[in-house]
């Protein structure tokens, strides 16, 4: 009913990752309105230029690991299930002012041992302002709201975990044509346990700049930006201590029906307590797809090399920090994290229907340093490098099952078998994991 009822309408609803991107303005010429579409748009002047729209998220997973963190944790044989809620509401006043305000519920069920990621009962996630100039070339937004740049390989929303993250930020942008900036200076927003308890973070502060120029000659699209990071205390492999951080980067990426690549390059520098940072990491992404044969067939290849510290008690840091990446950043396991690490990633998808896709891949994981540990997507230190020889991590087989009846739905069953390499078995327990999850997913 309220699929039929936005496409007679002629449009189909998108659903943005950042849904504060959502626009449902096209809605003003409606004049068989459902409940729904009176939802989506609720017009508070005569000329339908002021608005409202309301717009959710409901998430449920569950997941089964056995023998997570290669056996060192306590042992779940039953699994556990995750819930989350996102409701939102926007105002608009013409094309000059807007509000946004969003609250997130993230519950957790079975689990033996919980962090604020998996649990956060009620929380303000976003709630800001933004003024526009008249033909919207220069924006102005203030308040609490979500980051996601390029390819989400260093600042992303974090959606696998539970529990998205968002900043308390102030960002300007500026866009015009083929060109986009972005700046800004942020408070990352800590989750802690509790109701509306997240409070203002003193701890970490996080700024930058972020410029994307798109029909390029040659390259088609090109990304520079920076960023900066201080944190009150972080820990590495080669101890703990104040960090400020600073991250130049550039991402060249475009495709089309066959062919896409993506290719980025970061440099770091700064300071870790009396310690010289100097880390970094380059990436490569490119997939090919069959379009002329059944079921479409996409090969897909994939390497990183994310530099480590050279050696322990010396004046230099070189373990790359990835920020505030993706969660689930080698699938929805979240076994492993982007530092000290290099990466061989070869992947095979098949179009089954028009609704349901299959998705394979096979990582090859090595430590890039040896004098160095691994760490979660987070960056906390899982083992220790010291007193171990061995750089051969493991190998990750995963395959993924995604049916997406329409905007609204969304389903996906994982399988995930990591099997331990030496320097795992050298580490602690080296079991292999086992890993399987369903998501099932709502947004209106």
């Amino acid at each position: 009913m309220v699929y039929a009822a936005l496409v007679s309408a002629q449009h189909k609803p998108v659903f943005k990752n950042l849904r504060y991107e959502d626009d449902f303005s096209y809605l003003a010429g409606d004049t068989n309105g459902n409940w729904y579409t009176k939802m989506k748009f609720q017009p508070l002047s005569k000329d339908k230029k002021t608005y409202v729209s309301f717009g959710g998220d409901i998430r449920y997973q569950y997941f089964n690991i056995q023998n997570e963190q290669w056996g060192d944790v306590p042992k779940d044989n039953d699994g556990y299930l995750f819930s989350r809620l996102l409701l939102h509401a926007d105002f608009r006043r013409g094309k000059n002012f807007r509000a946004f305000v969003q609250l997130q519920s993230s519950m957790v069920n079975g689990k033996p041992v919980t962090s604020p990621l998996d649990e956060d009962p009620l929380e303000v996630h976003q709630a800001f302002a933004e003024v526009s100039s008249g033909n919207k070339i220069l924006s102005f937004r203030l308040g609490r709201q979500e980051f996601s740049y390029g390819s989400q390989r260093l600042i992303s929303v974090r959606e696998g975990p539970n529990n998205r993250q968002s900043f308390d930020a102030a960002k300007i942008i500026f866009s015009k044509k083929n060109f986009l900036l972005e700046t800004f200076f942020s408070h990352f927003v800590k989750a802690k346990k509790g109701l509306f308890n997240d409070g203002f973070n003193k701890d970490t502060k996080f700024w930058g700049a972020y410029l994307v120029k798109n029909k390029v000659p040659v390259f088609k699209n090109i990304d520079l930006y920076y960023f900066g990071l201080w944190k009150r205390q972080v820990s590495f492999d080669d101890g703990s201590g104040r960090e400020i951080r600073h991250s130049i980067g550039s991402r060249l990426w475009g495709g089309d029906a066959r062919f896409k690549y993506d290719m980025e390059a970061v440099y770091q520098l700064g300071k870790f307590g009396t310690k010289n940072i100097r880390a970094w990491t380059a990436s490569m992404n490119a997939a090919y797809k069959l379009t002329g044969v059944p079921t479409h067939p996409e090969f897909g290849l994939k390497a990183e090399f994310i530099s480590g510290d050279a050696h322990y008690s010396d004046d230099k840091l070189q373990t790359f920090n990835p920020l505030f990446p993706r969660g689930g950043y080698f699938g929805l396991a979240s076994i492993i994290g982007p530092a000290n690490l290099a990466d061989l990633h070869p992947s095979l998808a098949f179009q089954l229907t028009k609704k349901i896709t299959l998705e394979t891949d096979y990582d090859i994981f090595w430590r890039y340093s040896k004098n160095d540990g691994i760490y979660t997507p987070g960056v906390s230190l899982i083992y220790t490098g010291k007193n171990n020889p061995y750089n051969a991590i493991g190998q990750q087989l995963t395959a993924d099952l995604i049916y997406t009846p329409n905007p609204f739905l969304y389903f996906r069953g994982e399988f995930t078998w990591f099997d331990s390499g030496k320097y795992l078995k050298a580490a602690g327990s080296g079991k292999d994991i086992v890993f399987w999850g369903i998501t099932s997913q709502i947004r209106f």
